[in-house]
């Protein structure tokens, strides 16, 4: 990207940061007023402050000025996508998702507006990295995600977010996940059933979908359901026969003198029928 993946432009960097002229008397010196650049030379000062002086709030501050003195100038336009750039790796994301908003909705068609989606969405993903935290920001980052998928699908981002993508409807699972194991232990089984069937009807192409079927067993067999606790199983075998939640769970029911095998009308016996002998209607 224009202005962000060139790094620092040493070239005029005399100019462009060490303008300094002498006081009058003692021979000191001050930093000339900011007004007294031009956007590219206060732009450029942003660039050394976060690449080399490893200063972002500086750096921030000579974007914000960039776009407040020069409010119409392409360098406005890349101090903009500059400060949500900075404020992501400042993990300032509130921040960050603001100046990418401010961007895209002053330039929706320029270059930029992809990775101004995309730092959109970095902005919630980067804080869902823990199972425990807030599932509203998992479903906006992969409504951000998505955005970045259909609208610009031939940027260099559309393959990265692709993965967070999926990522992120794996937390999703896990989190239905952790919930169900949580009942589970306690005896509620009841909750603990409705958690895992989440995951099974909702969330199948992740990895936790085996494991689900393996509690589904155990809660039903808890229940003394042995039909669906059967059927279960028979769904963990011939999707995940080589698992060891398979094992578990065939175990689990060797125990009551069953086997795996589908039976009965319930959702599991229709999941069954669309998994394993491909009828959906």
């Amino acid at each position: 990207m224009a202005g962000v993946k060139s790094g620092v432009r040493f070239l005029g960097m005399a100019v462009a940061l060490g303008l300094l002229v002498a006081c009058s008397g003692g021979g000191r010196s001050r930093e000339v007023p900011l007004e007294a650049l031009t956007a590219e030379q206060i732009y450029e000062k942003g660039e050394y402050s976060l690449e080399v002086d490893k200063q972002p709030k500086e750096a921030l501050r000579y974007f914000q000025e960039v776009e407040r003195l020069y409010p119409y100038s392409q360098w406005a336009k890349r101090a903009l996508i500059m400060q949500a750039y900075t404020n992501h790796q400042s993990k300032n994301y509130e921040e960050a998702r603001a100046s990418a908003q401010r961007f895209l909705d002053f330039y929706p068609g320029d270059e930029d507006a992809a990775y101004a989606q995309y730092l959109m969405a970095l902005s919630y993903y980067d804080q869902i990295d823990e199972v425990g935290r807030d599932q509203g920001l998992t479903f906006q980052a992969l409504q951000s995600l998505r955005t970045v998928i259909e609208q610009y699908p031939d940027s260099e981002y559309a393959k990265s977010a692709m993965l967070k993508f999926d990522l992120a409807f794996d937390h999703l699972a896990a989190k239905e996940m952790e919930i169900g194991r949580y009942y589970l232990k306690r005896g509620n089984y009841t909750a603990a059933i409705n958690r895992f069937r989440t995951v099974v009807q909702d969330f199948q192409t992740t990895t936790h979908t085996a494991e689900a079927l393996l509690r589904l067993t155990e809660a039903y067999l808890a229940l003394g359901l042995t039909d669906e606790a059967q059927t279960a199983a028979a769904i963990l075998g011939y999707n995940y026969q080589s698992s060891p939640f398979y094992e578990d769970a065939f175990a689990l029911l060797r125990g009551k003198g069953l086997e795996p095998a589908a039976k009965g009308d319930s959702w599991l016996s229709k999941v069954y029928r669309q998994m394993v002998r491909g009828e959906w209607l």
